[in-house]
């Protein structure tokens, strides 16, 4: 299949020297949500910048649906919407005339029809003939995402779009992500809020210093680097592990009270090594006469794992 985004070999250096991107490789598939995690600096804007054609590249391609963003700059950007993390419009004009505006900045066709699903769904209808200046912070993020939609792209870029905001407006934007997405339109987005991501993405890319350390599909990259953890709440606190648990993956908690086991449900054990699953835990520890009183077990969250792979690279999550 033929990604509608595909990125090779990209690269930015600033003048000042900053190299903000070191050869980024990357496809995105027609109708899928991919979201782009990183601290700081990371690159994350730079990279939607230059797949906007707001930032030229230093080396490298990008072709947007069969159009090269550099050579076919017109037609690339025709296919594209962004919602930046700026707040930036025209505070006198009103509504409609803004989201109206953004239309014809992209040689469609009036379409009022299109314009009032578009508010609707933002439940900006109401706000329609409201100036921009005279609206909630929240409701100018709303007529940015409407902007971005107004020429009805194929591909969504959203920069940090639920920055800021509140959670109801939160609520009506993802749920209108997944529509968007439904239609068939590619959704990519950067976010603090990784729970969204969690929630919302099919595949997961994770970039630290201008690199692109990680992309996979959100439940492989779960499987794969997140770790489970059982915890034991102990019939008696214990003062320190004793020497017999020594090799095992164990902390104390809770000032003694609970016994905590992290481990890789899908590692297998090293040859010649004893077993270290769960029950061999829970076998042990009724030798040495340890007792508890319940257990629960949890896996590691996207955002646990986002920061070890950061914090692994010597990156500073957000």
């Amino acid at each position: 299949m033929t990604p509608i985004i595909a990125i090779s070999g990209l690269t930015k250096t600033y003048a000042s020297g900053f190299q903000a991107l070191k050869k980024v490789d990357l496809e995105i598939q027609k109708g899928e949500i991919f979201a782009l995690l990183g601290p700081n600096g990371a690159g994350k804007t730079t990279l939607i910048n230059i797949v906007c054609g707001i930032v030229t590249p230093s080396s490298g391609t990008v072709v947007a649906d069969g159009h090269d963003i550099v050579r076919d700059y017109r037609s690339a950007r025709f296919k594209i919407g962004l919602v930046p993390q700026e707040l930036t419009t025209d505070a006198f004009e009103t509504v409609r005339a803004t989201v109206t505006f953004s239309r014809g900045l992209f040689r469609r066709a009036p379409d009022p029809a299109h314009i009032e699903k578009v508010l609707r769904e933002l439940s900006l209808w109401d706000k329609r003939e409201t100036r921009i200046m005279n609206l909630s912070g929240g409701m100018k993020r709303r007529v940015m995402i409407a902007k971005a939609l107004s020429h009805e792209p194929e591909i969504l870029f959203l920069d940090e779009p639920t920055a800021g905001v509140d959670v109801e407006l939160r609520r009506d934007m993802w749920a209108l992500v997944r529509q968007l997405r439904e239609s068939g339109v590619t959704i990519i987005l950067t976010t603090h809020y990784i729970d969204e991501a969690e929630e919302m993405a099919d595949r997961i890319g994770i970039i630290s210093k201008g690199e692109l350390i990680v992309v996979e599909e959100k439940a492989k990259l779960m499987q794969k680097l997140g770790k489970r953890q059982l915890t034991l709440n102990l019939q008696e606190p214990m003062a320190a592990l004793p020497p017999a648990l020594a090799g095992w993956p164990l902390a104390l908690t809770a000032n003694g009270n609970q016994l905590q086991y992290t481990f890789d449900a899908h590692a297998a054990p090293a040859p010649g090594a004893a077993p270290q699953d769960i029950p061999s835990l829970l076998h042990r520890l009724g030798e040495l006469q340890i007792g508890f009183k319940d257990l629960s077990t949890s896996q590691s969250s996207l955002e646990e794992i986002f920061v070890s792979l950061v914090s692994d690279r010597g990156g500073t999550p957000a």
